[in-house]
């Protein structure tokens, strides 16, 4: 009896350092495969050129509207949004969903680069910034500026992300 303890208290701790190991071995798999995915697709599609699209929040006539209105990308195609705004006031472009639908490579206004989430652009008269994002998630997504009274005078949009 004391022989089967023995036995079985010396293999016990040899159980739990398998199990341990190959625990480790199948976490450090899967963040193997989720950082190759990362660099194999998300620089692939950051060293394709952009498709440039042109967006004006407002117009020098003070119209609350974005020229166009109108927006369709495919999944998986990497964009450069030129935004600019001529208006005498700001404005804002903002479609959180589409955002959260989109990888977000990089914004960049005034010289300053902003990485990571998006959801909103708040553009100053005569302000410019660029958006460089790939659509990700096919589906249909609303714009406005979330500035009072603008999206009811009619500052608003829809974007589309087709499948690829």
């Amino acid at each position: 009896m004391s022989l089967n303890r023995l036995v079985v208290g010396a293999l016990a701790p040899d159980r739990h350092l398998w199990q341990n190991q190959w625990l480790r071995r199948c976490l450090t798999a899967i963040i193997g495969l989720i950082l190759g995915i990362n660099v194999v697709c998300f620089p692939a599609i950051a060293a394709t050129p952009a498709v440039e699209v042109n967006v004006s929040l407002g117009n020098q006539a003070d119209e609350l509207k974005f020229f166009p209105n109108q927006f369709e990308f495919v999944a998986g195609t990497r964009y450069k949004l030129l935004l600019d705004n001529p208006s005498p006031q700001k404005h804002y472009f903002t479609a959180k969903d589409f955002a959260d639908a989109s990888w977000t490579q990089k914004v960049e206004a005034a010289k300053v680069e902003v990485k990571g989430a998006i959801h909103e652009l708040e553009l100053k008269p005569t302000g410019e910034a660029e958006w460089v994002f790939v659509p990700m998630k096919p589906g249909t997504y609303e714009l406005h500026c979330s500035i009072p009274g603008h999206t009811e005078a009619g500052m608003v949009g829809e974007i589309t992300i087709k499948p690829s």
